[in-house]
């Protein structure tokens, strides 16, 4: 009877923590280029009482067995790393990735970090920075006179300076992808970095074999979808509340046990 109270408490821990993703998911719906994320949870050791295959003293053989379980318990959570949809918002600093590939940041420790948010500013000197002032790589530079900007679908800037009519390439923007995008670690900011399990950053061109190409006046939005969460939030919900009718369940028939009289 006490292994029920345990098994049904790992339960509720386990639907807490997907509330938890769940949440998470949700408050960045809004979020440029926010990947949602998925709980994931394995069943734990089990308590073999016979196993299956066992040959009783008559020479037969059980088929089945009895095992028990003792409940659950989160594995991952896994970053879902589908596209997301396309926001057409005319400034010419906002960047979309048409299929694989992230956006090479640096940290202001000077490390690598990638994103999917094309949100793009330009700071006080001229420089392509994200909307927490951290560079973009390879370093894109904007002549003070700049007056119009262009990014093509291969990642090559051009910009239009004051009094000249003819365009003028200033840089070009590079992707970096990986063999498992899942194993990247999210840090916050709309940034990951690196990990063993992702593998190292494969630059590239946009538009190579294996990259997206770039939409210029367009975000990647949150890959989120609404009714998909609360559908989620209602199923973690019930199965919270079930598995605290389980703990009730055992507590009284232990209640009764108790009550004996010889």
């Amino acid at each position: 009877m006490i292994r029920s109270l345990w098994s049904a408490a790992s339960g509720m821990q386990a639907q807490t923590l997907n509330i938890d993703v769940i949440a998470n998911n949700l408050s960045n719906v809004n979020t440029a280029g926010f990947k949602r994320s998925r709980a994931e949870f394995q069943d734990l050791l089990y308590e073999t009482m016979r196993p299956p295959g066992f040959t009783t003293a008559g020479d037969s053989q059980v088929p089945t067995g009895i095992q028990v379980g003792h409940g659950t318990r989160p594995v991952a959570t896994q970053r879902l790393f589908t596209q997301g949809d396309f926001q057409h918002t005319q400034n010419d600093l906002d960047i979309a990735i048409e299929g694989s590939g992230f956006f090479q940041i640096i940290q202001p420790n000077g490390e690598i970090a990638y994103s999917r948010a094309g949100n793009f500013k330009i700071d006080g000197e001229g420089r392509m920075v994200t909307p927490d002032g951290f560079l973009i790589e390879p370093e894109i530079n904007f002549p003070i006179d700049t007056v119009a900007v262009s990014i093509g679908t291969g990642g090559t800037v051009s910009i239009l300076q004051a009094g000249q009519e003819i365009p003028v390439d200033i840089g070009n923007i590079e992707l970096a992808r990986f063999v498992n995008p899942a194993g990247l670690s999210a840090i916050g900011r709309n940034l990951f970095v690196r990990t063993d399990a992702s593998g190292d950053a494969i630059l590239g061109e946009p538009g190579e074999e294996g990259y997206g190409t770039l939409a210029q006046g367009y975000l990647e939005m949150s890959n989120v979808s609404v009714v998909d969460e609360m559908v989620n939030m209602i199923t973690a919900q019930r199965a919270y509340e079930i598995n605290s009718k389980a703990i009730q369940a055992a507590d009284d028939m232990l209640q009764v046990a108790n009550n004996l009289k010889r």
